[in-house]
């Protein structure tokens, strides 16, 4: 059992190195060099060969490199290694509450909070101009509270 051919991928260099091109051993192939093979990414997997599907690129010696391993492969010369399967991804916990704005502190940490009754106290007074029309007195008690309340009592004693 022999392992899949590395593909060759292209370091970054800096230019004041003089912009040289250096090739380096990558993660795996792309998904246009595999298909360029005659492969879909399922079946490259079954056989073996690394895939990375964040590469978009192809480069030619990569393709005949794949090539000259599959006809070993299919001739007998060479036994595929065992299937690579991608990894599977760990998902991170649910972070705190506040964090996830479903506290008032969250929600006015995150930005979440309405600004629809920010700037402006037309809501307000849309209000009072409901409950003037239906005649609720919501004025004549404002501020008096309990004073009121005793004072009824106090009067219905007296009666």
């Amino acid at each position: 059992m022999t392992t899949a051919p590395k593909p060759l991928v292209k370091a970054p260099v800096r230019i004041t190195s003089g912009g040289l091109v250096r090739w380096k051993t990558g993660r795996g192939f792309s998904i246009a060099e595999i298909k360029a093979v005659g492969l879909n990414v399922e079946q490259a997997r079954l056989l073996g060969i690394p895939v990375d599907e964040r590469r978009d690129t192809s480069w030619p010696q990569n393709v005949e490199m794949l090539r000259k391993w599959l006809l070993d492969v299919l001739e007998g010369r060479i036994t595929p290694p065992e299937p690579s399967l991608p990894k599977a991804v760990r998902v991170k916990p649910k972070r705190g509450r506040a964090f996830r704005g479903l506290t008032a502190a969250g929600r006015k940490s995150r930005g979440l909070v309405s600004t629809k009754y920010k700037e402006t106290h037309n809501y307000k007074f849309k209000k009072k101009a409901k409950e003037r029309r239906l005649k609720k007195r919501h004025e004549a008690t404002k501020g008096l509270g309990n004073v009121l309340r005793i004072s009824r009592i106090i009067n219905a004693r007296k009666k």
